[in-house]
């Protein structure tokens, strides 16, 4: 690796596993101090011991607001600022229009919504100058499959709140842009379907793909660091598909 994050300090909200973890691994190689959120503790304490001492893990439900102030006690306390933070924390839940329930609209909206908004909005007293964030969004904004309507509306919104919040950049100094990832081979995906119909599943996606293949959390953490560096600094506003062509054509 590079070391193009040695010395930032980056906050990845759901963190333990799939696209955030490839991210936190990821930008651990590269030289940054990580804090990495998760809901479960058994999950949070594996995610820590393999990230090592260069991570932190903090329990957090990011719909909870008082999660949420508790989790930037710690970073201040910790490291004094966040040069990035990624909004990763997400519930994919699936939910097809006619079985749409208020509990899994209200959920879908508590984490991946309004997490984000007060995700980002109670990180600015701590974000250094020029820092970067990053909202995960999804090919299901432009593109929904069978059963995301609700999650897509979610990713939509945040690209919404992109746009809104570049045009505050300057005020707040800092850049936000979108990473909005096509099929994955994360366990969200993999969760769509029971077990002994999950490689069907992944074979669907692909074919569907223009590459052919679907993605790797690697694959998308990539991105996240170009975004996350220095070499970013002029990228702010923008929504990135690293989606192997899906919602291109």
């Amino acid at each position: 690796m590079s070391g193009q994050l040695t010395g930032k300090v980056a906050v990845i909200t759901g963190g333990t596993s799939g696209i955030g973890l490839g991210i936190a691994r990821r930008f651990i190689a590269e030289g940054a101090q990580v804090f990495v959120t998760g809901r479960r503790k058994t999950q949070l304490d594996a995610t820590a011991d393999e990230l090592g001492s260069q991570a932190v893990a903090v329990q957090c439900d990011v719909s909870d607001l008082a999660d949420l102030d508790r989790l930037y006690d710690i970073v201040n306390e910790r490291a004094g600022r966040i040069d990035v933070l990624v909004a990763n924390a997400g519930d994919p839940t699936v939910a097809a229009l006619g079985d749409i329930t208020e509990e899994h609209f209200d959920a879908s909206f508590a984490t991946n919504v309004k997490g984000v908004v007060f995700g980002v909005q109670k990180a600015i007293p701590l974000l250094s100058s020029g820092a970067s964030v990053i909202l995960i969004g999804s090919t299901t904004s432009v593109r929904p499959d069978p059963g995301l309507e609700v999650y897509g509306a979610t990713k939509a919104a945040l690209r919404n709140f992109a746009r809104s919040w570049t045009v505050n950049s300057k005020a707040h100094d800092f850049r936000v842009n979108v990473l909005s990832p096509g099929p994955t081979r994360i366990p969200a995906l993999l969760g769509l379907a029971p077990v002994d119909e999950q490689a069907a599943l992944l074979d669907r996606f692909a074919a569907t793909v223009p590459l052919g293949r679907i993605g790797d959390p690697d694959e998308i953490a990539a991105a996240a660091t170009f975004l996350a560096s220095d070499a970013a600094g002029y990228v702010n506003g923008a929504e990135w598909f690293i989606d192997g062509g899906y919602a291109q054509v």
